[in-house]
């Protein structure tokens, strides 16, 4: 699966096109001028990162969502520089007037205010406690929060409360929070999830341009199940034709570093993640484009992606039930339990935050 060095990007989607679907008029540069235009300005600079704050009236979104594990998710950011190509969040940046491209992993927000709102909401009369996912959209430890340290913010609420909570990352910044974790994880509070797509740098790179390597995010897991705290790999997504002959060794190797089990899902292209991802395919996989496309068709029922609730997260069709198969072996021989995991945190231990009068006593 050899890469062409020259086509590495430190970004991951290869266009910036804005989306069609609430009128947004993308505009075009013209002019003869362009011919020349790095005679003239020189070089195009790289694409920076900017971050504006985003203010919220709430910070806990909900869903009602039969295929999903939670209720209840946080997302202390909007975008997500790590650049993964496959990203089911890039549509949301349609909603802030930006692109779902290029846009959506260099033009970030911030709810730096999280955690005061979210004690707000917790401390509400009648508030049910029940896991809130972290990581449901965009990542909570992606490179700003080693600056902002929403995310920390958000744990240190969480950990007041003995309210339980659920990360998904693919950083190993996730360790940073272990003091936090592991007292956590002794009540029965909390359980995290490691993203692990492929071991092959090269392809990690592509696929996931400012993520972590993939090696530092094993060890990650290894640190977190040794700290005691609960520790899950997720092959999220598997790839046809460029990942999915990884699935045995990432077992492998998610047993070698102490996780509590393995889970995976096929690739999801909705809405504009379509043809972003053809395109990326075009760039960087041009010798099997064709051939990714139609095995994602035929786990979607002929389309680029399937929206149906529970089929849309394990695929239908020959190819789907080969995924399946291959995992049930793979977990079975490193003594993984089979079927979904089941969390089984805590929520009788929950104490609302303490309101502003409590605090003066």
């Amino acid at each position: 699966m050899a890469i062409d060095s020259s086509k590495r990007a430190m970004r991951g989607a290869t266009r910036n096109v804005l989306s069609t679907r609430f009128g947004l008029t993308d505009t075009v540069a013209d002019g003869d001028w362009l011919d020349a235009r790095d005679t003239i300005d020189g070089p195009a600079s790289a694409i920076g990162t900017s971050v504006q704050d985003i203010r919220s009236r709430t910070i806990l979104s909900y869903n009602s969502s039969p295929d999903v594990p939670f209720d209840r998710s946080i997302n202390p950011f909007v975008g997500c520089e790590h650049g993964c190509i496959y990203c089911f969040a890039r549509p949301t940046h349609a909603y802030h007037d930006l692109s779902p491209g290029l846009d959506f992993e260099t033009k970030l927000f911030v709810k730096r205010d999280a955690a005061q709102i979210l004690e707000g909401e917790l401390r509400r009369k009648g508030y049910d406690p029940k896991p809130i996912a972290l990581g449901a959209n965009t990542d909570p430890y992606q490179p700003i929060e080693r600056d902002y340290r929403v995310t920390r913010a958000i744990l240190e609420v969480l950990a007041k409360t003995n309210h339980p909570v659920t990360i998904t990352t693919k950083s190993d910044r996730v360790v940073r929070d272990i003091d936090l974790l592991a007292p956590m994880a002794e009540k029965g509070l909390v359980a995290v999830a490691v993203s692990v797509t492929s071991l092959v740098p090269q392809i990690a790179m592509t696929i996931e341009p400012r993520a972590p390597h993939p090696l530092k995010r094993l060890q990650a897991v290894r640190q977190l199940a040794d700290a005691g705290i609960p520790a899950y790999v997720n092959m999220a997504p598997v790839i046809p034709a460029i990942t999915d002959d990884e699935i045995e060794a990432i077992v492998a190797r998610a047993a070698e570093a102490g996780a509590s089990n393995v889970s995976y899902i096929p690739v999801r292209l909705p809405l504009e993640v379509a043809p972003l991802f053809r395109a990326w395919l075009d760039t960087h996989f041009p010798d099997r484009a064709a051939k990714v496309m139609t095995i994602i068709q035929s786990l979607r029922g002929g389309r680029d992606n399937d929206p149906n609730f529970f089929s849309r997260m394990r695929g239908e069709g020959p190819w789907a039930d080969l995924l399946r198969t291959r995992f049930r072996i793979a977990k079975s021989r490193h003594g993984f339990p089979s079927g979904r995991r089941v969390l089984g945190l805590r929520c009788d231990l929950f104490q609302p935050p303490a309101g502003p009068q409590g605090e003066l006593f």
